[in-house]
């Protein structure tokens, strides 16, 4: 009895240690990372975009200050959610990756647009049509968001 007793308690210590272990490298990986959980289907809505929205052109793609115009919009809007770099983080995808950079200008408008409800992504549809084209014209550009500028000094 007293045998099967002590087999039970070694096998129940070890299952905790086995699943405290396993949950603190998932808890590790999540905390030093903050990465949203990429699944099969993360990029999906991008293939959703009907033919016409996906062959949209961007109007602003000449534009040269619709890069920088993008890249304030995307810190008002997006940064947040998305991280300064647009490489994701705990509630976003990354846009850096080869599925949004290779999708069609107008494939991202439509996304900016409608949005992904069931993902949390809001719609900007309230956002006007010339912003939301910025916001693309940056994405597509693959610049990063700069780090803020140091404040200046006041020595002297």
């Amino acid at each position: 009895m007293k045998l099967a007793f002590l087999a039970l308690l070694v096998s129940a210590i070890l299952l905790v240690i086995s699943e405290s272990s396993a949950n603190s490298g998932a808890a590790s990986s999540e905390f030093n990372g903050l990465q949203f959980h990429l699944g099969s289907d993360t990029y999906a809505e991008l293939r959703k975009a009907p033919e016409k929205a996906a062959n949209r052109p961007n109007p602003l793609e000449s534009d040269s200050e619709a890069v920088a115009a993008g890249r304030l919009l995307f810190e008002d809007h997006c940064a947040e959610c998305l991280g300064d770099d647009a490489k994701g983080g705990r509630k976003a995808p990354s846009l850096r990756v080869s599925e949004v950079q290779n999708a069609t200008p107008g494939t991202l408008f439509w996304l900016l647009t409608n949005g992904v409800v069931r993902k949390k992504m809001p719609a900007w549809s309230k956002l006007p049509e010339p912003q939301r084209w910025q916001l693309v014209r940056f994405l597509k550009s693959g610049t990063s968001v700069p780090a803020a500028p140091p404040e200046p000094s006041t020595k002297r």
